[in-house]
């Protein structure tokens, strides 16, 4: 009845200068001073993302230009797909679509979420790791761990520039070490020369913000009684399929760093439970009392699973 589609990846890895791991503030201050310098510096980057279905190749330009942020980041193979930014505009151009633009701090598209995240927010539930200094991009890198305490999460590897902070590879990997995805870095360019090359940004006409209805609070005749620590609900809705007697109700959660959602529907198929995992996406669905339960996002198969059979219905 339903059906998903992921991304997964397959890299290999690299061998880095061994040192001691250890969780210290100065590991806690690279990370915040990669999110300051993504977010400060001109620069331009060429970098690939690797998955199972290919090697998708983009071209990635920022600049801050009176105190705003300009951006473009561009598909380089296949069909023009082009997202630019500026201040807190994100606008979409593709190849047979309507270009739309919505409301947001940074591009986030094909770019790895974590260097945009709130690490001082992230280390209650994460730990640090220094691992060691590498060669990434043909630069020197400080080579950072992110891993959740609890165990219930994927982690990461990134690589950060010594000179300008900026990431040059994030590696996403799962709880046995296998690399599910990477962003690396294989040209580098900082200077004027960037925000020359975004200037005509500053006054092209942009397509209008998209304005998404106010949401009301839901309601709902079940709870989730366990999530991972740092986990919290962000959003909710209730909708039906199209062409379909069917309603769906979810809650979308987030740790700042992984999100995911959990998905109620009645059903009168009898009990059954179905897992599938495709790189960081795992979709563990399970049918319990009439009741389809779908734990959709980027959480391991055993958390998943642990979400799903957590969840208990109120009496009707």
């Amino acid at each position: 009845m339903k059906q998903f589609w992921f991304a997964a990846c397959l890299v290999t890895g690299s061998l880095l200068t061994p040192s001691i791991a250890s969780a210290d503030p100065t590991s806690e201050a690279l990370l915040q001073g990669m999110g300051k310098a993504s977010q400060s510096l001109n620069y331009e980057m060429g970098f690939i993302n690797i998955t199972k279905q290919g090697i998708d190749s983009f071209r990635y330009r920022h600049a801050v230009s009176n105190q705003s942020s300009l951006a473009q980041l561009v598909l380089m193979d296949g069909p023009r797909r082009e997202i630019v930014q500026r201040g807190k505009d994100i606008s979409y151009f593709e190849t047979g679509l309507q270009p739309f633009t919505l409301d947001g701090d940074h591009i986030v598209d094909s770019l790895p979420s974590i260097v945009f995240s709130d690490f001082s927010q992230l280390s209650k539930y994460y730990d640090f790791i220094a691992v060691g200094r590498a060669r990434a991009a043909d630069r020197l890198s400080q080579v950072i761990r992110v891993v959740s305490r609890d165990g219930t999460r994927f982690s990461y590897v990134i690589w950060i520039d010594e000179q300008t902070k900026l990431p040059m590879r994030v590696d996403l990997l799962d709880r046995d070490g296998e690399t599910l995805e990477q962003f690396r870095v294989i040209s580098f360019d900082d200077g004027n020369q960037v925000l020359v090359a975004l200037a005509d940004l500053e006054k092209a006409n942009l397509p209008p913000v998209l304005s998404l209805p106010a949401s009301e609070p839901i309601k709902f005749g079940w709870q989730v009684k366990w999530l991972p620590a740092g986990v919290a609900e962000v959003a909710s809705s209730r909708r039906s399929l199209p062409n379909m007697p069917v309603t769906i109700e979810s809650r979308l959660y987030t740790d700042g760093l992984f999100s995911f959602s959990v998905n109620i529907s009645a059903t009168t198929n009898g009990p059954s439970e179905q897992l599938i995992r495709q790189g960081r996406r795992t979709v563990q669905t399970e049918v319990r009392n009439g009741n389809e339960i779908t734990v959709v996002g980027e959480l391991p198969p055993s958390t998943a699973k642990r979400i799903a059979e957590s969840i208990v219905f109120s009496a009707k």
